[in-house]
């Protein structure tokens, strides 16, 4: 089953940029001045690339967050960084260049890391762990505080900026060229690397945090680490595509039902499968019959969201037994 899965991906890989409604002559694919070269690989294959790093990173953010406060509903939307890194890029939007996007939205993203993990330690500061319960309560207040600003920041915008922040709100791809592709690509590489890293700290968070630190590790150090890591990345991401959801809660899980090993053993494929859904949700998005390509925030949305309900009701039903 697993071979049969990554043989599908590759094959998704391979055929994604082919796949589009602009009829192309393949003939001229290597003829660099001509418009079938420039659609194909500076529109199609530059944005396949895009999504499956971007995808690749979302996806492995989630799992680590879950392992970090040992919640499978925990995402870095569900805690408000999504919304955090949201509202700073609309704010960048407004009243900075555009150059400072990426910058806003990765200091929007460490910023309300930041603020949940103190204001969390504030609560618990006799206990070596973090609060799971106070972790969600303040994302859901931060999230709600962070909606309330952006209204203040489609109030004070005008019409350009306003469709500006709704395009960037709604999720899209749509890139011209490999740069924002290549740098997606480096970050993804960085951020895998540095989570292959700390396998090993990871596997102890698992088991237990008082065990972890008894044997010898400093947890609130690993987690800080783990945190901001995870939050800049999600921050450079969402200054590409926008913040699209679910894809950190829908593959994890898949991946666990699908290869039942412990989650520091899945890192890899975790993050393959999140490219793959991303490349996968795309393809849907930009060949429905409309007159534009659908948002790719709606797609994950409504395959997310029937999934994330399922999870509540199935978690809810674990902890009545």
């Amino acid at each position: 089953m697993r071979v049969g899965l990554y043989t599908l991906s590759m094959v998704l890989l391979v055929i994604a940029p082919f796949w589009g409604e602009t009829h192309l002559n393949y003939q001229e694919l290597f003829n660099f001045d001509s418009t079938t070269a420039v659609v194909f690989w500076d529109l199609r294959v530059s944005r396949v690339i895009l999504a499956f790093f971007v995808g690749g990173i979302l996806a492995l953010s989630g799992l680590i967050f879950q392992i970090i406060f040992k919640n499978e509903l925990i995402t870095p939307y569900t805690l408000g960084i999504a919304s955090g890194t949201t509202l700073f890029t609309a704010i960048s939007i407004v009243f900075f260049p555009v150059f400072y996007i990426t910058f806003s939205s990765m200091l929007g993203s460490l910023l309300t890391v930041f603020i949940l993990y103190f204001i969390a330690k504030q609560i618990n500061k006799s206990s070596i762990a973090v609060s799971t319960n106070s972790i969600l309560l303040i994302g859901i207040a931060l999230s709600y505080f962070y909606a309330s600003a952006l209204m203040l920041v489609f109030y004070v915008s005008n019409l350009q900026e306003n469709y500006s922040i709704v395009r960037f709100t709604l999720g899209s791809l749509d890139t011209v060229g490999f740069t924002m592709a290549f740098i997606a690509m480096g970050v993804s590489l960085v951020f895998l690397s540095i989570i292959l890293a700390y396998k090993s700290k990871i596997k102890l968070l698992l088991i237990c945090n008082d065990t972890a630190f008894l044997k010898g590790l400093n947890v609130h150090k690993t987690n800080l680490i783990l945190l901001i890591v995870v939050s800049l990345s999600v921050g450079v991401s969402i200054s590409f595509v926008g913040p699209i959801g679910f894809i950190g809660l829908v593959i994890p899980h898949i991946i666990r039902l699908i290869y039942k090993r412990s989650a520091h053993n899945l890192f890899i494929p975790v993050f393959f499968f999140g490219g793959i859904f991303l490349v996968f949700s795309d393809l849907i998005a930009r060949n429905l019959n409309t007159d534009s390509a659908l948002p790719i925030g709606v797609v994950t949305a409504f395959i997310g969201a029937p999934f994330f309900v399922y999870l509540l009701i199935k978690r809810n039903k674990r902890n009545t037994h």
